[in-house]
């Protein structure tokens, strides 16, 4: 726990193991074998690197930057967890295999009996799900926190979609503000390829959540309705190369927590940016991948904002390995800890009480 910060539990509304005390010896840092999607070669049917999460940890590894011991082992969201956002009817809707099928986008998995199917795609998702919620927490006592999986951005309490099918950034979210002393405001920044329409339609009429989204304006989902929610919306055009999207991240990250300075950030990091994603149609380079990493944590660091971070989207084999070069870059940049001996991160303002006032306008920049 930080110096001069007390993360006070509020009165919780159901008993859960994701708010479980944290070894301090380990890193801010979430992952379970469980996250990844390996069955009959199914998730070879998406263009999903179903498999990239544990490819992120073996890198990080090979690197020397963790160990085994060192990592913050993610546990499942159960039903009760889920339901502080989900409705029961969406849940339900979760037992047929026909509409798991639609929101994962592999056809075959219609043919599969629920049993399997809960077991080998939706258990993942639910176990990076939990690995977000923990992720929430950690980032407010030690300063930062990666959920190596999670972003499931195009999941809303009612409806999943674009291979997501929990609303983890949602429930991150929901739970700090119920569970947690002074965590009263957030700021969602969403830099994934496609706009964040799910975690938008949850926060639709919520002013303590601000959403900033930078995304392709010409690709999925293109949902006008939940749009209304972003506060700072930077649409792209197809091709968007380093330069210029790095200069507009840079303004608008900047512009964003300025307008409203929130209690924690919550970084949905998509890499479907990179030049050649089959979904993204952006133009960005693995290096300015990086940089846009270190342009976010650098502006959370300089204001001593909690940030979590999600790796979302991203639909090449090498994006993996550019996760991980950035992570060890945040590392080297000296915005998150290096080790166990470094664990505590960012030094925290001394109250999240600290009130801020944001506009309520929305700022929209068409490129």
């Amino acid at each position: 726990m930080l110096k001069g910060h007390v993360s006070k539990r509020k009165t919780s509304s159901h008993p859960t193991d994701l708010y479980g005390s944290i070894p301090p010896t380990c890193l801010p840092i979430m992952y379970h074998p469980e996250y990844n999607i390996t069955f009959m070669g199914l998730e070879k049917l998406h263009p999903f690197d179903a498999g990239k999460w544990g490819k992120v940890i073996r890198f990080l590894k090979e690197e020397g930057f963790l160990t085994d011991a060192d990592i913050v082992e993610a546990r499942e969201a159960t039903e009760e967890d889920l339901l502080v956002v989900h409705t029961k009817r969406y849940l339900n809707k979760l037992k047929w295999s026909v509409v798991v099928a639609t929101i994962t986008e592999i056809p075959p998995v219609l043919f599969l009996p629920n049993f399997l199917v809960q077991r080998k795609v939706l258990r993942p998702l639910r176990t990076q799900t939990g690995g977000t919620i923990m992720a929430g927490k950690l980032a407010v006592e030690r300063g930062w926190a990666i959920n190596v999986g999670g972003g499931f951005h195009h999941c809303s309490a009612d409806r999943g979609g674009g291979f997501c099918a929990y609303a983890d950034i949602t429930l991150a979210i929901k739970f700090l503000f119920e569970r947690v002393e002074g965590i009263a405001k957030a700021t969602i920044i969403d830099l994934d390829a496609h706009q964040g329409n799910g975690h938008e339609r949850d926060f639709l009429e919520d002013r303590r959540v601000f959403i900033m989204d930078v995304y392709n304006c010409h690709i999925y989902p293109g949902d006008g309705h939940a749009k209304r929610a972003i506060r700072r919306k930077v649409e792209l055009d197809w091709g968007t190369e380093d330069s210029e999207y790095l200069q507009k991240v840079e303004l608008h990250c900047e512009g964003s927590l300025n307008e409203l300075r929130p209690d924690i950030i919550v970084y949905n990091a998509g890499t479907d940016i990179l030049d050649g994603d089959p979904l993204g149609g952006l133009s960005i380079s693995p290096q300015g991948i990086v940089k846009r990493d270190e342009i976010v944590f650098r502006a959370a660091k300089r204001r001593g904002i909690p940030i979590l971070m999600v790796t979302s989207g991203g639909y090449q084999k090498r994006t993996a390995r550019i996760i991980a070069d950035s992570i060890l870059n945040l590392s080297q940049q000296g915005l998150i800890g290096g080790g166990a001996s470094q664990s505590e991160g960012a030094p925290l303002r001394s109250s999240h009480m600290e009130s801020s006032s944001g506009s309520a306008g929305s700022t929209s920049v068409r490129v």
